[in-house]
């Protein structure tokens, strides 16, 4: 997993902002909306948005990148932020929390994302006020575009909603990428169980480890934020309608969905160890099985060829024509009867199986 962690360093002051080098420039776009008309611009001078900090129709204010301190300052001073909000919206990685402010409400969220052989962690911050919300994101991460679209297009009921449906909206559309994410998960130990099962060899077992790490990231940031979305849902927030609490509910019984799911598929990526594991065992066993047999089978000819090794002058059998073959026939008939004994005994072949009334 590759987690960017951006931090004030220790015994910073409380509100320090911390402007990495590999951050992304700082854009702002701005959704102002009604029933009849939408307005999308692109914000070029942070003094624009004041004209929006107490307008009544519903706004949306996207802040994309952490570069350029001094705009993500002014932002927070135009809509009143508190230090430590900006500090929780610009920092990462943050637990995903629902926080009630004396004039906004901070919901902070995260979820995975799949990027070739690791996960991907981002987090987005929204931050609800009365006639605004404003969501802090590094980057244009993609996660919006379909919340976008019915904005510009007016599909559903978007927008004759508030600022709190329009939050919804973008929360559930984070908490719908678990899915694609989930289905792959299911993908991967579909095919590596009938791996298990057909060829266990040992590079299994490290892909089922990397399996199981991913699932237990995917749990460690599911299930703070299912408590956040139970916390929003709970709390009694001059900022979110009784209506839209009802969709928060659905939402929550998807992320509630998802991360059993994920509990199901960790139980199931444990018992592919665990399969694999006895696999190899009775492999193991098999193979010393059959070598422990054949060490059975040559200690009694080891023991003739060594009697007969030891080279006395009154031997009855060493001037014997037929010494040598009688030897080697009573060998041979020991190894017979030794392999017949252990088929009979079952420890060698289906011998004793079969005679085995069902």
């Amino acid at each position: 997993m590759t987690v960017k962690r951006r931090r004030p360093p220790v015994g910073a002051s409380p509100g320090t902002l911390v402007v990495s080098p590999d951050a992304q420039p700082t854009r702002i776009r701005l959704f102002d909306y009604g029933r009849e008309l939408c307005t999308e611009r692109e914000i070029g001078d942070v003094e624009e948005l004041a004209a929006f900090v107490d307008t009544p129709t519903p706004t949306w204010v996207e802040i994309e990148g952490f570069r350029d301190e001094r705009v993500l300052r002014r932002v927070a001073e135009l809509f009143g932020l508190h230090p430590l909000v900006l500090e929780d919206a610009t920092h990462f990685p943050q637990r995903a929390k629902s926080q009630l402010e004396e004039r906004h409400h901070l919901i902070v969220a995260r979820l995975p994302e799949i990027q070739g052989a690791s996960v991907e962690v981002p987090q987005v911050c929204f931050v609800l006020g009365p006639h605004w919300v404003i969501s802090f994101q590094d980057g244009d991460l993609g996660f919006f575009e379909p919340v976008r679209k019915r904005l510009r297009e007016g599909t559903g009921t978007i927008r004759t909603r508030g600022v709190d449906y329009l939050t919804y909206a973008l929360i559930d559309a984070l908490v719908d990428r678990y899915f694609p994410v989930l289905e792959g998960f299911f993908e991967r130990l579909e095919a590596l169980e009938e791996r298990v099962h057909s060829d266990p060899g040992p590079e299994i077992l490290a892909e089922l480890h990397h399996v199981r790490r991913d699932l237990l990231i995917v749990r460690r940031i599911g299930w703070p934020e299912r408590d956040a979305l139970r916390s929003l849902i709970c709390e009694e927030s001059p900022f979110v309608g009784d209506d839209v609490v009802r969709f928060l509910h659905s939402t929550e019984q998807h992320i509630t969905q998802v991360m059993e799911a994920i509990d199901s598929a960790r139980e199931t990526a444990n018992s592919l160890v665990e399969i694999h594991l006895a696999t190899l065992s009775q492999r193991t066993n098999e193979i010393v099985k059959l070598l422990t047999l054949l060490s059975s089978i040559f200690i009694p000819l080891s023991f003739v060829a060594g009697v007969y090794g030891m080279n006395f002058e009154y031997m009855p059998e060493l001037r014997a024509r037929s010494g040598y073959p009688l030897a080697l026939g009573g060998m041979a008939a020991i190894a017979a009867g030794l392999l017949v004994y252990f088929r009979r005994r079952g420890w060698l072949g289906d011998g004793r199986r079969k005679r085995t009334r069902p």
